[in-house]
C-alpha cells in the first residue's frame, strides 16, 4: 500500500489521502484548505490524484477541512462512490451546501466590481449543481459493519469520538494470504467530555495515519475550562456586556450550547439572552438532536425528557439576514454565537467589526485558530485586526477556552493509540503544524520506544518499505530531530 499526501501535511487543514494497493486507487476524506487567501487558492485537484480512475472517497466526517473538495473532484471526473456514516452524511450536506452558498454569493459581489473596472469575471470554486451531484454518490456505513471494497480490502468504521458521524477507518488489505491493516485515525475527540461518545479502542495495527493537531500539548481540564466559561458570563451579567462566540457550526456550537444549559439549569448564572446567529449552526443542531442515539447517554436523557429544552428558553435562533444585523442594536448582557469559529469568513465578521473596538465586548475562542485567520491574529494579541477590509482596534477582552476543543490532546492521542503499539505498527503523523507533529513524535518516542515519519506535502509513503518517502526531502522522526 502507498499513501501519498495532497494536504494537512505540516499544517492542519485540506485532509486528503491518495491510497494505492495492487488493485486498488481510494481516497480517505478530500478536505479544504482553510485560514488564509494563500491557503485557499490550493484548493484544487492535483492531476496526480487521476480522479477519473478512482474507485471510491473513503470520508471521515465532515467537517470542511476533510470534505471541502469533493465537489471539486465531481467536477474532476470522479464517479465512485462517497462512503461515509449517515450522521457524516448530513452534517457533510449542511456545509458543503453553506460553502458553495458562500462562494456563489461572494464571487457575484466580486464580479459586479470587476464589471465596473472592466475585468474578467470570475467563476466560484464550486456551486450548488456541484454539492448535488456529491450528495448523488453518498453511499451510508454502519460503524463496526466491516464492508468489501474489493474482494482484497475490507474497510470498517469505528466511532472517533470527534463530531457527530466521525470516524476512524481501518483499511484491510490482502496479498499472497497476509492481511495488512492500516488505520486513519481521521481527527479524534477528547475522552470523557459531553455529548459524544469516547473514541473506539482498536486494539491492532500494522500501520496508523493519525492526526497531531494538539500533539504538542493537552488541553485545559473540562471543568477548569467550563469554570472559566462560567465566571466570563457571571461579569458580562455584572456589567451588561456582550459575549461574542466565533465557533464552528457543528461540534463546538452544540457544546457550547449544553454548557450553557448545564449552568442555567443549575442556578450557577442567571439566564441571559443567547442568539444563535448561524443558519447552519441551527440546522446542524437539528441534526444532533436526531442523531442522539449515537451519541453520549447523559445528552440523550435531557433530550428525551424535554429538560433541554428547558434550560435553553432564552435561545434565540437568528436564520435572517435581517435578524442577524438586528443584532447591533441589542444591548448586553447577552451571548452572541456565529460562524465561523476562525473568523475568517461568515456573520461573526460583522459582529467582530461592530464590536471589538468596545472594551466591554468579551470575545470567547473556542477551537483551533489556523495560520493567517483573524481568530489567530485575536488569540496572538494583535491590537489591531483587519475585519472585511477595515482597521478596527482590539479593545474587547480576547479569551481561548481549549478545553471545548473537539479534538484529543497529547494525552487522549496516546491514550488512543496505545492499544495498537504491542504489534509495532508504522506511525505517521499527520494533521498537525511542524511544532505539534514533532512534539507528539518525541511523546511516542518517550512512551512506546517507536519512531514517527513526519511526511511533507505530495510525500508518497510505501507502507511496504519501513518508512520509504519518494521525495528528496526525507522524513522527519523523534530520533533525528
Amino acid at each position: 500500500m502507498k499513501i501519498t499526501l495532497y494536504g494537512a501535511a505540516h499544517e492542519v487543514t485540506g485532509s486528503c489521502y491518495l491510497v494505492e494497493t495492487a488493485s486498488n486507487r481510494f481516497l480517505v476524506d478530500c478536505g479544504m484548505f482553510q485560514g488564509s487567501e494563500k491557503a485557499e487558492r490550493r484548493n484544487r485537484i492535483p492531476n496526480r490524484i487521476n480522479a477519473k480512475n478512482l474507485e471510491a472517497v473513503l470520508l471521515t466526517h465532515g467537517h470542511l477541512d476533510h470534505c471541502g473538495r469533493l465537489p471539486l473532484l465531481m467536477k474532476a471526473g470522479f464517479k465512485g462512490p462517497i462512503y461515509a456514516t449517515a450522521g457524516t452524511i448530513e452534517i457533510a450536506k449542511l456545509i458543503l451546501l453553506d460553502a458553495a452558498g458562500i462562494q456563489e454569493g461572494d464571487t457575484k459581489r466580486e464580479n459586479r466590481k470587476r464589471a465596473r473596472a472592466g475585468m474578467q469575471p470570475l467563476e466560484p470554486l464550486f456551486k450548488l449543481k456541484d454539492v448535488q451531484r456529491v450528495i448523488e454518490h453518498f453511499r451510508i456505513v454502519e460503524y463496526n459493519q466491516p464492508f468489501k471494497l474489493r474482494s482484497d480490502l475490507t474497510v470498517n468504521y469505528v466511532d472517533a469520538g470527534h463530531i457527530l458521524g466521525s470516524a476512524c477507518i481501518e483499511v484491510v488489505t490482502t496479498e499472497d494470504g497476509k492481511p495488512f491493516k492500516t488505520v486513519f485515525s481521521g481527527d479524534l475527540g477528547q475522552y470523557g467530555v459531553p455529548l459524544m461518545r469516547d473514541p473506539e479502542v482498536i486494539r491492532q495495527a500494522d500501520a496508523v495515519i493519525m492526526e497531531s493537531t494538539y500533539g504538542d500539548r493537552d488541553h485545559r481540564t473540562l471543568d477548569d475550562t467550563v469554570k472559566e466559561f462560567q465566571d466570563i458570563v457571571i461579569r458580562a451579567v455584572e456589567n451588561r456586556s456582550k459575549i461574542l462566540i466565533p465557533s464552528f457550526a457543528v461540534g463546538r456550537t452544540q457544546t457550547i450550547l449544553y454548557h450553557l444549559a448545564e449552568m442555567f439549569r443549575k442556578g450557577l448564572v442567571t439566564p441571559i439572552p443567547v442568539y444563535l446567529d448561524s443558519p447552519m449552526a441551527i440546522s446542524a443542531s437539528r441534526t444532533y438532536l436526531q442523531f442522539a442515539n449515537i451519541m453520549d447517554s447523559e445528552i440523550t436523557d435531557l433530550i428525551s425528557s424535554g429538560q433541554l429544552r428547558n434550560d435553553l428558553a432564552t435561545l434565540v435562533t437568528c436564520e435572517s439576514a435581517e435578524q442577524s444585523q438586528a443584532l447591533n442594536t441589542v444591548n448586553g448582557p447577552c451571548i452572541i454565537i456565529a460562524g465561523a469559529g476562525m473568523c475568517n469568513a461568515g456573520r461573526i465578521m460583522h459582529h467582530l467589526r461592530h464590536n471589538l473596538w468596545h472594551d466591554d465586548c468579551n470575545v470567547i475562542i473556542v477551537g483551533y485558530q489556523a495560520h493567517g485567520s483573524l481568530g489567530r491574529a485575536l488569540v496572538e494579541g494583535m491590537p489591531k485586526v483587519k475585519v472585511m477590509g477595515e482597521t478596527v482596534s482590539v479593545r474587547a477582552t480576547i479569551s481561548s477556552l481549549g478545553g471545548f476543543s473537539a479534538h484529543a490532546g497529547q494525552s487522549d492521542l496516546l491514550r488512543w493509540l496505545e492499544p495498537m503499539t504491542n504489534d509495532g505498527p508504522q506511525i505517521v503523523l499527520t494533521h498537525g503544524e511542524s511544532h505539534q507533529s514533532q512534539e507528539l513524535a518525541s511523546a511516542i518516542r518517550r512512551k512506546f520506544g517507536m519512531d514517527s515519519i513526519i511526511p511533507g506535502l505530495t510525500d508518497t509513503i510505501d507502507l511496504a518499505r519501513k518508512y520509504e518517502v519518494k521525495q528528496d526531502q526525507l522524513p522527519v522522526n523523534s530520533s533525528t530531530n
